[in-house]
């Protein structure tokens, strides 16, 4: 069994910021983690990305806000989707 694309999406959010949304079923987890799924979630602001999701071989489920990488507990691609999406609103919601 190959790779299966999830989710592959480009969001605009307003004219300086986007969501990039990438999720792809595996055959087995990739080094780092246990579940079947690798991803990548960022946000970008005016070029930067101040907001990502991630499971970097070797470095498991993660997130990083600004420059603070701390560790995320992966459940599911929709709650992971639905942190992501509330994270986005925490970010722009913040002075």
């Amino acid at each position: 069994m190959k790779a299966t694309p999830l989710l592959n999406q480009r969001r605009a959010i307003d004219a300086h910021s986007f969501a990039s949304l990438v999720v792809w079923q595996l055959p087995e987890p990739v080094p780092g983690s246990t579940h079947l799924y690798k991803y990548s979630l960022a946000y970008i602001v005016s070029r930067v990305c101040v907001l990502r999701y991630d499971n970097e071989r070797g470095k498991g489920d993660h997130r990083h806000w600004g420059e603070v990488e701390t560790p995320y507990v992966f459940t599911t691609p929709e709650q992971l989707i639905a942190d992501f999406w509330s994270d986005i609103a925490t970010w722009r919601a913040s002075p």
